[in-house]
C-alpha cells in the first residue's frame, strides 16, 4: 500500500514538474520578421540611421528573428524597461549583426559582432537602457566606437 502511494505522488510530481519546465520556455514564434513596429531617426558616425523600436516584451524577445536583408543604415532599437546588463543573442537570426549598448543618455558601452544563428550571449559592459542592432561591422566602417553617443534616443517610445 505504501508503495503505491509513494509511486502514485512520485508520479505527480514527475507530471508537475514536466508541466511547469514547458511552461518556462520561450514562447513559440511563427517564422515571420517582424513588421509595423514605430520607427525613429537616430544619428551616429556622421549617418542617419532609420531604427524599428522593439520597446514591448514581445517586440525585444522577437526582435530581427527572421530577417534575411536589412538597409545599410535600417536598425533595430530594443528600449529596455531597466537600466541593466542586457544580452543579445542570435537564435533564429539569418544576418550577421552588430550591436551596441548604451546608457540612459546614449553613451555607447559596448559593442559586440554576432554571428547569424550562434546562440552565444553578448552582454552589455555597463547598465545599458538601449541596444542598438546594426548589419554586422557597421560601427566599425562608421569609427563609431565605445563612449560615442547615439543621437535621437529621446524619440524612442516608453518601454512597456
Amino acid at each position: 500500500m505504501n508503495t503505491r502511494l509513494l509511486n502514485s505522488f512520485a508520479g505527480l510530481l514527475t507530471t508537475l514538474l514536466l508541466t511547469s519546465v514547458s511552461s518556462l520556455q520561450a514562447q513559440p514564434v511563427d517564422g515571420k520578421p517582424q513588421t509595423g513596429l514605430p520607427k525613429i531617426t537616430l544619428s551616429a558616425g556622421g549617418q542617419t540611421i532609420t531604427a524599428n523600436v522593439a520597446a514591448t516584451d514581445e517586440t525585444r524577445q522577437k526582435g530581427l528573428m527572421f530577417r534575411t536583408k536589412m538597409a545599410k543604415n535600417e536598425s533595430m532599437l530594443f528600449v529596455f524597461t531597466q537600466l541593466g546588463y542586457h544580452a543579445m543573442w542570435m537564435r533564429n537570426t539569418p544576418l550577421n549583426l552588430s550591436v551596441a549598448y548604451m546608457d540612459d543618455q546614449g553613451k555607447i558601452l559596448s559593442i559586440h559582432e554576432m554571428e547569424a544563428f550562434n546562440e552565444t550571449s553578448h552582454q552589455a559592459a555597463g547598465p545599458a537602457r538601449y541596444a542598438l542592432e546594426m548589419n554586422a561591422m557597421w560601427f566599425s566602417q562608421h569609427k563609431v566606437k565605445v563612449g560615442d553617443r547615439i543621437g535621437g534616443l529621446e524619440k524612442a517610445p516608453k518601454p512597456k
